[in-house]
């Protein structure tokens, strides 16, 4: 089975290098207005750097189609062709229009496992619902309403909804559920992109101050969410949406069955995998890229989900004179 030759141990610091090259090439489009420009940096030295890795790789979670998408689009083929067969979750930039308005928890995001290791999640929308870790499976779950969501994780931390905080994505969509959200006295924390981090939140909550993320957004990005919390613990479950019959053939393009199964952070995520993710703009997850003189630094966070190890890494990479 490919997922023992998966080596990952070896792979982490290379996905770390694969992240912050991304991250380093979009750094000077922060704050320029420019998204297709951002991301298209940061896809150019993501996919230079993949290349440069001994691997096989295959992205399943991409850009996009292969006809919307001329670089790491699902199924391209990445690595040296030399070593485990593996398969790649990424979103090159998450948070373009964070970055090009210079807003907070801008990241670039990479996960990589054995192949067959993660959901091959059509391009369509995902309901999703996530916890930390430390809960008894079914606290809380995607059948239970909003408000009820909140008073079973209050109940299980032992504490008031006053106390709990419910990271949601703002949007039109989600007014319903806030309104509701609100009823119960928790605090809603609003984002206007980037639900990959939303959901990485509720990981770290003494760090963050989110306890539960819900609402919905892309699945891809579901997926790559799973793939974090796959290694630093937490509960995730996700329904696709669909809008419309287009939607529902892709995703049986994708290999989707059923399409009324919720699945969990394990079906989603099926084997081990490693997560690296750099800050571009300063975030809770990790702090964003920093200019001094000569340098830029970035933070960042490498996890491997055999082993549950979190590492932060610090990179000051000189800048290119002329």
């Amino acid at each position: 089975m490919a997922d023992q030759d998966f080596n990952d141990r070896m792979l982490s610091l290379g996905l770390a290098r694969v992240s912050e090259a991304a991250a380093l090439a979009s750094a000077g489009w922060i704050g320029r207005g420019d998204e297709k420009a951002a991301d298209q940096a940061a896809v150019n030295a993501m996919r230079e750097q993949l290349n440069r890795l001994d691997i096989a790789g295959t992205v399943v979670i991409g850009e996009g189609e292969r006809d919307e998408a001329p670089m790491l689009y699902i199924g391209e083929e990445v690595g040296t062709g030399n070593g485990p067969q593996v398969d790649i979750a990424l979103d090159p930039l998450e948070g373009t229009t964070l970055t090009a308005k210079d807003m907070p928890n801008a990241l670039t995001v990479i996960a990589m496992g054995g192949r067959g290791s993660m959901l091959h999640a059509p391009d369509v929308y995902m309901e999703k619902l996530a916890i930390g870790p430390g809960f008894r499976p079914g606290t809380v779950t995607m059948a239970m309403r909003p408000a009820e969501r909140v008073s079973a994780l209050a109940a299980a931390k032992g504490c008031s909804t006053h106390d709990i905080t419910v990271c949601v994505l703002e949007r039109p969509r989600h007014e319903e559920m806030i309104a509701e959200l609100r009823s119960t006295d928790c605090a809603v924390r609003l984002i206007t992109d980037g639900d990959v981090a939303g959901i990485i939140h509720t990981a770290e909550p003494d760090r963050t101050g989110i306890d539960m993320y819900m609402g919905s957004g892309g699945a891809p990005e579901g997926v790559l969410a799973a793939a974090a919390l796959k290694c630093m613990g937490g509960q995730m479950f996700g329904k696709l949406l669909f809008r419309n019959d287009d939607e529902r053939e892709r995703a049986k393009k994708a290999g989707v069955t059923n399409f009324d199964r919720v699945y969990t952070r394990d079906d989603l995520v099926s084997g081990d995998v490693i997560f690296a993710a750099t800050g571009v703009t300063d975030g809770s997850v990790v702090d964003g890229i920093k200019r001094e003189p000569g340098y830029l630094t970035t933070e960042t966070i490498l996890m491997r989900s055999k082993t549950g190890s979190v590492r932060r890494m610090i990179y000051r990479n000189p800048t290119k004179h002329s």
